[in-house]
């Protein structure tokens, strides 16, 4: 059983979302760890750090490497970090050429390479989600946009409004986080032991530069103990589900009205059969208020000591992947969601 309800064997179904959980899989964390050592061989073998030879075994060896996760695990409870004993068991898989890997760089690298090899994809699905919503958003508004609707403040009548005066609501702030998404730059993280990369010399820039190639991430500034990077991605995160609730809490609200809208697909109770609950719409607001709880804890982890932060770090990795599956999950329920609307306001117009 799961410890938390994004890989619950059943709460998973409501507020987990499998596309975007196959990122923050142990498989996928380690399929991308090695591809950063892969590429840091290729890299460093192009400026003769290493010899040519060597990274093409390293490749290799990346390519088709099994690790041993109970050795891993062991060894993270003991080190803190997976990476010594992922280096320890790729340099005893690849033999001769084992002095060549992983030169230069840190625990660190790895990890926060990983991740942003890892977001890049899971942008580039919400992305596509939010263009399938506004997409359904404007088929409402081509419907139903002229039809009648009570305005409501502060939970009131006020004065009647227009179906498309309540969707551009819905609609307005979707378009925009589309395009930050797809325009975000993801920067790769290489710095070695305390940000200098001292053991790669004068060769420091370019390797870098070319490691960033390899990877198809940024050359950034360093950025290992400054963490915008993090809390501008789970801040984003953060804007994305809190307007999906918004526009869950409207259909929740308009379906108790009645007469505001038709709903179908609704959830069923175990004790009135006649009942259709709005289960999307309740969890959309649900996970709208969970990713607003967790942007706190991505501050916090903001605070990092001196070059290298195990605390502040560790933080993150606790939160952020709860973050971004619960995001994807707010995708998933609202399109879901927009597929049941059949009628928005008044049946006549």
């Amino acid at each position: 059983m799961g410890a938390t309800a994004f890989d619950h064997p059943f709460l998973s179904g409501l507020v987990g979302d499998e596309e975007t959980s196959a990122w923050f899989t142990a498989e996928a964390d380690i399929r991308a760890m090695l591809q950063f050592e892969a590429a840091l061989a290729r890299a460093e073998a192009i400026h003769g750090v290493i010899p040519e030879p060597a990274a093409q075994t390293i490749c290799a060896a990346c390519a088709a490497f099994s690790t041993d996760v109970p050795a891993l695990r062991a060894a993270t409870a003991r080190d803190g970090v997976v990476v010594p004993e992922l280096v320890r068991q790729l340099r005893a898989a690849i033999g001769d050429a084992s002095p060549h890997v992983h030169v230069g760089a840190t625990s660190q690298d790895v990890i926060d390479s990983s991740l942003m090899l890892r977001l890049k994809p899971v942008a580039f699905v919400f992305a596509a989600r939010l263009a399938e919503i506004e997409l359904r958003f404007a088929e409402f508004h081509q419907a139903f946009g002229d039809r009648p609707l009570m305005g409501r403040t502060r939970m009131q009548a006020a004065i009647p409004i227009t179906v498309a005066d309540r969707l551009r609501a819905w609609h307005a702030p979707l378009g925009g986080y589309r395009e930050t998404l797809t325009a975000l730059r993801f920067p790769l993280q290489f710095g070695g032991a305390a940000g200098t990369l001292e053991k790669l010399g004068e060769k420091a820039a370019t390797v870098r530069s070319s490691l960033a190639q390899e990877l198809g991430l940024v050359d950034f500034q360093q950025w290992q103990s400054q963490r915008a990077v993090i809390a501008e991605f789970a801040g984003l995160l953060t804007l994305i589900s809190g307007s999906l609730g918004k526009f869950g809490q409207d259909v929740a609200l308009m379906a108790q009205a009645g007469d505001e809208i038709g709903l179908t697909g609704g959830g069923g109770s175990s004790a009135m059969a006649h009942k259709q609950n709005p289960i999307a719409a309740e969890t959309l607001v649900a996970l709208a208020r969970f990713n607003a709880t967790q942007i706190s804890a991505i501050h916090h982890s903001m605070v990092h000591e001196q070059e290298r932060s195990g605390a502040a770090w560790t933080l993150e990795w606790l939160v952020l992947p709860q973050m971004a599956i619960s995001t994807g999950a707010a995708l998933r329920l609202a399109h879901e969601l927009a597929g049941n609307l059949s009628r928005l306001g008044s049946a006549d117009p």
